[in-house]
């Protein structure tokens, strides 16, 4: 099925074209996925109520991955998954679903990932269905670090509470190690969803797992040799931008543009050394209950830079700092991050203690030394054999003390060429270049932001792609931070770059950056838009993205002629048809 297409010369102004093709855009999407249902209930010979629709709110690919894990599952009890991201779920279709498991990440500061956010905007709404028939149960992933964990999914499991559905388990909240706790509770749910669905319990056959392969995911890590580690950023840059390769040379590893590499740390000795003196204790302290000694344990498998909650709230009952008493005391989010911000681990026992805090003790409130995640800066279209990474070396003073990234110094000052980091590909679904070449690309990625949009440019132009491409790249002086610039300024020769703004903040006097740029070349901005171009930004989440979003907001309703209203419903058209797409962190 196609949309009809409406002629320039059609007798309605701009609006009027722009509500029509949306209208039409809307039921063309909504017939797919009914037309999808009803391929998938045909195909098992199965009735409607033995499906289980498994949605997923996924910033990153984790949420997705325990959908599919559950999807496993549930033919195991004779369910018929149905998986799909909550993005691709019509409000309607959704009423009329029987089971329901969701499966959600939440972003930033208890924000929906970007692929919920239309879905929530339509449950939450004053208008949405009642649910009377709904047995529904939600899997919620976060990270206690952040003020606002698991909190997607708490408010979806109590919004569907509110339209009338009913819980089948109840939701499970898990942290950043969840993939034991989420197969438990998956384990559990399924009986329950078998008998609320009444199915028989024949296991549905599915198609033979391919054998796994490592580095494939995170579970099966793979030794890649470094065979570039290359300094970007100018010698007078106030950054040290680098970058990475990595050798796939017979690995089988696959990986496409938009994805990221999971990177496995390792702490930084200078640190692991100095918390042992605080703790009084020897590299080879035996720890009970592990078999790793206590110099390991803080190297290898636990946080040490980022200071965990169980921590601060022990320290803040026997300390006699009474700044931390006291904003612990009337649990001021703000005021702590202010507080917390350039402070590690060792920090926290370094304040005045009003009790001696045990080796044991201080293992157990620890947090897992978790992966770091970079979005991948080559097409292996390109370099069939090498996977490339862009990445800021974070390194800074604070309290006397010289403090740095985790990851970022660990590959930029202690991997030495051939050295072989354990690494993963995490696939990104949700960030791809479109299957097709002609549609125009505008890509807004300052500083290491512009990563995945490297390997988008190196795909299109191997595939031979005749779509425009337009990217807005910055940061914060041009003659030391513009990074790739050669490589750049050879695709604008060749043509393959049709346009790249730059905003080098630190240049003159006012500071400009992207969004400044893309409000500057509005008018054009939104010619693309209605050509068809797809809209992609990468890079800081809190900050950048967010004024890159109001600018966008500002283009359409300046230059479309639109209210605030009917911007704001294009721009969702926009991330319903998956040409808003965003990579931040």
């Amino acid at each position: 099925m196609k949309i009809p297409y409406i002629p320039e010369d059609a007798p309605f102004n701009g609006e009027q074209k722009y509500w029509l093709a949306g209208f039409l855009a809307g039921l063309h999407s909504r017939l797919l996925v009914l037309e999808g249902q009803q391929q998938t209930a045909a195909a098992t010979g199965a009735a409607a109520t033995t499906q289980l629709h498994i949605l997923f709110g996924s910033q990153t690919g984790n949420a997705e991955a325990l959908a599919q894990s559950a999807a496993k599952a549930a033919r195991a009890k004779g369910l018929v998954p149905v998986v799909q991201g909550l993005g691709e779920v019509d409000i309607e279709v959704f009423a009329a679903m029987r089971h329901v498991l969701i499966v959600t990440s939440t972003y930033g500061e208890g924000e929906m990932p970007d692929n919920a956010q239309l879905f929530w905007q339509a449950i939450s709404a004053s208008t949405a269905p009642r649910l009377e028939q709904m047995h529904f149960a939600i899997l919620a992933i976060g990270d206690t670090s952040y003020d606002g964990f698991c909190q997607a999914g708490k408010f979806i499991d109590m919004r569907l509470e509110q339209l009338g559905a009913k819980r089948v388990t109840d939701r499970i909240d898990c942290d950043i190690d969840y993939e034991e706790p989420s197969e438990q509770w998956i384990a559990g749910a399924m009986p329950q969803f078998a008998a609320s669905a009444g199915s028989t319990g024949t296991v549905l056959e599915s198609a033979p797992e391919a054998p796994v392969i490592p580095g494939s995911n995170k579970q099966n890590p793979y030794a890649s040799a470094l065979v570039t580690n290359k300094r970007l950023s100018g010698d007078n840059s106030g950054k040290d931008i680098r970058h990475f390769e990595f050798d796939l040379t017979d690995s089988g590893l696959k990986y496409e543009v938009g994805d990221a590499l999971g990177v496995f740390a390792v702490n930084e000795p200078a640190l692991v050394s100095l918390l042992l003196t605080q703790l009084k204790a020897d590299y080879d302290t035996p720890v009970p209950g592990f078999e790793r000694s206590l110099g390991d344990l803080l190297t290898y498998q636990f946080e040490i830079s980022e200071p965990s909650r169980k921590l601060i709230e022990w320290v803040g009952q026997n300390t006699t700092n009474q700044e931390l008493r006291h904003i612990l005391q009337h649990d001021d989010k703000d005021t702590m991050g202010v507080w917390l911000w350039g402070k590690d681990t060792l920090d926290l026992l370094q304040l005045d203690l009003t009790r001696s805090l045990s080796v044991p003790e201080f293992v157990a409130m620890l947090r897992p030394l978790q992966h770091r995640a970079y979005s991948i800066s080559s097409s292996q279209k390109a370099h069939p054999n090498q996977v490339h990474l862009t990445i800021a070396s974070v390194r800074y003073q604070s309290g006397g003390r010289a403090r740095s990234g985790v990851c970022s110094t660990y590959l930029a000052d202690r991997v030495g060429r051939g050295e072989k980091p354990a690494i993963f590909i995490s696939p990104n679904k949700g960030f791809r270049v479109p299957a097709n070449g002609d549609a125009p690309l505008i890509m807004v990625g300052p500083g290491t932001g512009i990563a995945p949009f490297r390997a988008f440019l190196q795909e299109r132009e191997v595939t031979g792609a005749q779509g425009k491409n337009w990217l807005f790249f910055g940061d914060q002086h041009q003659e030391h931070d513009f990074i790739y610039q050669d490589e750049l300024n050879g695709w604008q020769e060749s043509g393959l770059l049709t346009r790249l703004d730059l905003a080098f903040s630190r240049d003159q006097a006012e500071k400009i950056y992207v969004q400044n740029r893309m409000l500057e070349q509005g008018a054009e901005l939104y010619a693309w838009l209605q050509e068809g171009a797809y809209f992609y930004v990468c890079g800081d989440a809190s900050r950048m993205a967010k004024d890159v979003d109001k600018a966008l907001y500002k283009v359409v309703a300046q230059f479309g002629g639109m209210s605030e209203e009917r911007a704001a419903d294009y721009i969702d058209q926009l991330k319903k048809e998956k040409r808003y797409l965003r990579d931040v962190y």
